[in-house]
């Protein structure tokens, strides 16, 4: 069951990566990604089918769902679309692109080379699907690592940041807002590249509720691995991929049924979010009964003061700062 999850985790890891870029580091809620998910399927698919390898394949995977996310972009920071709005629109509009680029809401890997068969045969799938995962998802961190060390990583960062001040240092942010869409939603298409393999077929309707699994996986990764270096917040969304498709894997092994799991998935959500909410809460009112209990106010003063604690608000894994 763990190896399982491990696998299935690292080729959801790149979607996770995507919506972290824009969800943590451009602070956009990009609704694109259950477009450019099937999109990166759609894409891989047909070209092995006609005939391209699986590498080739996965890589024009990637560059449809970059070409997906210059589309939002350019809504969103050209025509001054709200980014909701945008992504909604480009989702919709992938929604017949991807009919078109298979033919068919359904089409299978029929006798096709996949990235696992590079691999000895005599392998288990598991470690196939471990290796690969792995191999894809490192390039992908060795990769964002290197470019936010760069003058044009930095920008982007900033702009995420600040835009107003990044604007009055001669940053462009319009172009710094559409390379980050571009390179989250490619990284989004590059797992739909590799759900598609590892499924043996794309499907058109394999994107519904993949924002939700993406904002799921981002958070629970912040609540067990959280630094600011980058590496350390890029191996994060691994981890929180991985405990993800676990907690799923559980689920699943407990007896829930497959046509449950996108409520299931719902669920983690919300608790996710309302747990350090409620942690806070907790952790103030303690703070005030002790601070209470130092000057000697008795319980009943406590009980009167503790509307403060209401007063306060705190902030949950969706706020900003906790980034």
């Amino acid at each position: 069951m763990l190896i399982t999850s491990i696998g299935q985790g690292l080729l959801w890891a790149p979607l996770v990566i995507g919506v972290f870029l824009t969800f943590r580091i451009l602070d956009i809620p990009d609704l694109t990604t259950e477009g450019s998910f099937p999109l990166g399927a759609a894409v891989t698919v047909s070209a092995m089918i006609s005939g391209q390898s699986a590498v080739v394949a996965s890589l024009l995977g990637f560059l449809a769902g970059c070409v997906a996310g210059w589309v939002t972009g350019v809504l969103d920071t050209k025509l001054h679309m709200p980014s909701l709005l945008a992504g909604i629109l480009t989702m919709t509009g992938l929604y017949s692109v991807n009919m078109h680029v298979m033919g068919k809401s359904n089409v299978p890997l029929l006798n096709q080379k996949v990235l696992t068969n590079y691999l000895p045969a005599t392998w288990s799938v598991d470690l196939q699907t471990i290796i690969v995962g792995a191999v894809v998802t490192g390039v992908v961190i060795a990769v964002l690592i290197w470019l936010f060390k760069t003058r044009l990583g930095l920008s982007l960062m900033a702009t995420g940041d600040n835009p107003a001040m990044s604007a009055a240092n001669g940053i462009y942010t319009d172009r710094m807002v559409i390379l980050g869409y571009m390179v989250s939603n490619g990284c989004i298409a590059l797992s739909g590249a590799l759900i598609a393999q590892s499924n043996g077929y794309a499907d058109i309707g394999m994107g519904i509720g993949t924002i939700v699994i993406g904002l799921a996986s981002v958070l629970v990764g912040e609540i067990f691995l959280h630094g600011r270096q980058m590496w350390v917040r890029l191996t994060g969304m691994v981890l929180g991929a991985i405990i993800y498709r676990f907690l799923l894997t559980v689920a699943m092994g407990l007896g829930f049924p497959v046509d449950d799991l996108k409520i299931l998935s719902a669920g983690i959500l919300v608790v996710v979010i309302c747990l350090p909410i409620l942690r806070t809460k907790y952790r103030t009112r303690q703070q005030l009964k002790r601070y209470l209990k130092q000057i000697g106010a008795d319980e009943h003063e406590a009980e009167s003061t503790s509307s403060l604690n209401r007063q306060a608000s705190p902030e949950g894994l969706l706020s900003r700062d906790s980034k």
